[in-house]
């Protein structure tokens, strides 16, 4: 019997997540607000360690100062009895109507002015709560025809915006990592920057990129048709994983955001595996949408069932480190061997280029024949998630 969540397990949930109304292109909500205080004082019963927010998650659009100081230390105050921290915030630039181009790629110089301020003014916040990351998620910069945007000058535009806030934040003497989500498509028809890939060729342009990752989703990946567990472990490789959102999705099709694990189960087991054993010690996010049937009880069942999902994971993950057959299927598999470099230590190209054994003296119809076992090795991680 798996154990419940404790604060070491670092699991965070957005105030967006538990919030969501359950409204869609298609219906009216469903659940009433919630007040973000309750949302802080449940999860925290619930045995999560931090909560997030959009700025207007906290504060509604268009509130004003007395307004805005109100709900902050209403919320601070909550932080404080509960024990919860802060470790992420962002901006929300896609939801008022002022975004509907886009907010640092806008054709309008404007709205692109507007959402620089927007942004600083909840970094100011995220760092008076303590917050080490923030996401900065482009969902309306993109277009729904090519004639609409220039994305050679979109691209010098949201650089330009991303430098600036990098700039702010070293100047201000905040200790902020800022992390870009991408996603490829919903709610523009194409979302610029959308896969990690994408992501991380562009950080490589930027100022400081030293201070910029990214944050992945697993549905957003999933969503253009790729292996999130690849994308995680490249962005593990750069050093760019600076946070993580947790779901559940069924394939390239809208966002779903199910539960963590109620998409592709198998996937998400080598994701905690690779999670675990793979260097990240960043928060365990999970950015996810209680299903549009359920009332409030429903919602905090669904937020539950998030962390349980991860911690059987996880439980299933280390017993298949642990088994003896699962060390001997992977020597097998010469996958220890894939950390060995290719060249020796101290070898150089030319070295290789008179090495007779590596080419002219090698058998490669003999190593050919030789089969790498990764059938074993696929069934041993399928019988341990199923808990065989």
């Amino acid at each position: 019997m798996v154990e419940g969540p404790v604060r070491e397990d670092k699991f965070s949930f957005g105030l967006w997540t538990v919030g969501w109304r359950a409204a869609d292109p298609f219906g009216d909500p469903t659940r009433p607000a919630l007040d973000a205080v309750e949302a802080v004082r449940r999860l925290a019963e619930l045995g999560a360690w931090g909560v997030t927010f959009h700025d207007d998650d906290l504060i509604p659009f268009g509130s004003t100062e007395s307004e805005r100081e109100r709900r902050i230390a209403r919320f601070s105050d909550a932080l404080a009895e509960t024990g919860l921290v802060v470790p992420m915030a962002t901006t929300n630039l896609f939801g008022h109507p002022v975004f509907k181009d886009g907010a640092l790629t806008s054709n309008d110089r404007d709205v692109r002015r507007f959402a620089l301020r927007k942004v600083m003014r909840n970094m100011d916040l995220a760092a008076e709560l303590g917050a080490r990351t923030y996401v900065l998620w482009g969902g309306r910069e993109g277009s729904e025809t090519d004639a609409a945007k220039d994305v050679r000058a979109a691209m010098e535009r949201y650089r330009e915006g991303i430098d600036t806030l990098a700039r702010y934040v070293t100047e201000q003497g905040y200790d902020l990592r800022l992390a870009l989500e991408p996603k490829p498509n919903e709610p523009r028809g194409d979302i610029l920057l959308p896969t990690i890939g994408h992501a991380l060729a562009f950080i490589s342009t930027l100022e400081h990129h030293e201070i910029v990752g990214v944050n992945p989703e697993v549905g957003h990946e999933q969503m253009a048709g790729l292996n999130f567990v690849h994308g995680i472990g490249q962005a593990l490789w750069q050093g760019k994983l600076f946070h993580i959102d947790l779901n559940g999705q069924h394939g390239p099709r809208y966002d779903q955001d199910l539960v963590f694990g109620h998409g592709d189960v198998l996937s998400a087991f080598f994701l905690v595996d690779l999670l675990e054993n793979g260097g990240y010690d960043g928060p365990r996010h999970f950015d996810f949408k209680p299903p549009r049937t359920e009332d409030i009880e429903g919602v905090w069942a669904s937020a539950e069932a998030n962390m349980r999902s991860y911690l059987l994971l996880r439980e299933r993950a280390r017993r298949f480190r642990a088994d003896p057959r699962v060390t001997e299927a992977l020597a097998a598999s010469r996958v220890p061997e894939l950390a060995r470099p290719t060249l020796a230590e101290g070898e150089t190209p030319a070295d290789l280029r008179a090495d007779r054994d590596s080419y002219e003296d090698f058998d490669a119809e003999s190593a050919a024949r030789r089969g790498y076992a990764y059938a074993q090795l696929s069934q041993l991680a399928f019988e341990h998630l199923l808990g065989d």
